[in-house]
């Protein structure tokens, strides 16, 4: 299990201040995955609101679970154990690419690219070879990847799909639940 480092956050309400000043190495989180994934989702690195809940996609305006919602039935009116519970039951597997880097704050962008360690894909896709698609969510998560994992050792389809993150806020809700709509139609 990976360990996780939650940054202390000031009691003041120029949070985002404080965090654009401050590098922390962030570790990633265990993946969400049950004994049937068929269906990888890559983010690159958990945000500090992901950090702070211990959660994957736990920004209020990321629209990873409102889509998962739309897709599975899995969206933020649902427990976050029963969310994850329901993509492992349904094939979806939740990863990040990169295991631990150091950041300031939040943004890929600010991901420091010396500082990069992945996790570890060839183990994950050894244990699981039912795995036969991975989704990236964004461009850093299909960059980095690119990057820093080895190419696997059986054929896999590989497709980007643009960022639920709130700082990709020019492609509209309606959008991205279409260009997404793919991870829900396997076989």
């Amino acid at each position: 299990m990976h360990s996780i480092v939650r940054p202390s956050v000031p009691d003041s309400p120029d949070i985002r201040s404080w965090h654009s000043e401050r590098m922390n190495t962030v570790h990633s989180f265990p993946p969400i995955i049950g004994p049937s994934a068929h269906t990888l989702i890559l983010g690159s690195m958990p945000g500090v609101a992901s950090l702070a809940a211990d959660e994957y996609y736990a920004h209020p305006r990321n629209a990873f679970w409102q889509i998962m919602g739309e897709l599975f039935d899995a969206g933020p009116h649902v427990a976050y154990p029963e969310r994850t519970a329901t993509l492992s039951r349904r094939g979806i597997a939740v990863w990040d690419v990169l295991k631990l880097c150091t950041r300031h704050g939040s943004l890929d962008s600010a991901i420091d690219e010396s500082s990069i360690v992945p996790n570890d894909f060839a183990g994950l896709l050894r244990e699981n070879p039912s795995i036969e698609r991975v989704f990236f969510n964004g461009a850093k998560a299909e960059s980095s990847y690119a990057r820093h994992v080895a190419p696997p050792e059986r054929t896999l389809a590989f497709a980007r799909l643009p960022s639920t993150s709130p700082a990709h806020a020019s492609m509209t809700f309606a959008d991205k639940l279409a260009a997404w709509s793919v991870v829900a139609h396997h076989g």
